[in-house]
């Protein structure tokens, strides 16, 4: 995480604590000489994967699942519980059921992310609480790999009942990676306040094996974007 800052910094003097709905966060040792930089970072993992998300100056949030994950209940029934009305009928129109299952898990990393973006975490911000819903965009392109294009699908988040609660002031990335795993990033972007909501998200990706291997794989096709406006 330090690499993201221009301090000079002890990585083993690092402490962390967590918020009031337990996320970490790093904290910094209080000295009047020192001004702590404004590194925000976010970890997820499955058996095979550990995701890492790493921001200055904004909040972030990531979700890792497996493509193959298995559900022990019926995934209508399941989102019955924890997804809202629109998220149901979406999932509820596909007829295929392995599609309908890529779609859920791609559904629940996106609003995983979303929420611990927003520091709260599940229990504080029920998934029912809010819609993720996808919008075409006609401003950006993705260029894959072997010359092959995907339209840009803009992420956005609406308030099922109170919109107090919410905010729209994000920007999310949902990329496939290792052509096994689906990862949710979630950022506030400053950029929609100033009403510049067309920037999209610079995203770099490194493979890390500790000790071992540690290359950036953004570009290849390691990282495949699915949804949001992303520069790699």
């Amino acid at each position: 995480m330090l690499d993201q800052t221009n301090c000079e910094i002890n990585p083993r003097s690092l402490k962390f604590k967590k918020n009031i709905y337990g996320k970490p966060e790093v904290e910094w040792h209080k000295d009047d000489n020192f001004s702590p930089p404004p590194l925000h970072f976010n970890i997820s993992h499955t058996s095979s994967m550990i995701a890492c998300g790493v921001t200055i100056n904004a909040p972030i949030g990531i979700d890792v699942e497996e493509k193959q994950r298995k559900l022990k209940n019926d995934i209508i029934a399941f989102a019955q519980r924890y997804f809202s009305p629109y998220e149901i009928k979406l999932l509820t129109s596909i007829s295929d059921p392995e599609v309908r299952r890529q779609e859920f898990i791609k559904l629940w990393t996106l609003k995983e992310a979303y929420v611990k973006a927003l520091g709260k975490g599940f229990s504080a911000m029920p998934f029912k609480t809010f819609t993720i819903q996808f919008r075409t965009s006609t401003l950006r392109r993705f260029h894959l790999p072997g010359n092959s294009v995907s339209e840009a699908s803009e992420v956005i988040v609406e308030a099922s009942n109170d919109p107090g609660n919410l905010t729209n002031n994000c920007l999310f990335a949902l990329l496939e990676v290792a052509g096994s795993h689906y990862a949710a990033i979630c950022v506030e972007n400053d950029e929609i306040v100033r009403g510049e909501a067309n920037t999209p998200m610079k995203l770099t990706v490194r493979k890390t094996i500790p000790f071992v291997e540690d290359v950036c794989v953004s570009g290849t096709d390691a990282v495949l974007p699915l949804r949001g406006k992303i520069e790699q």
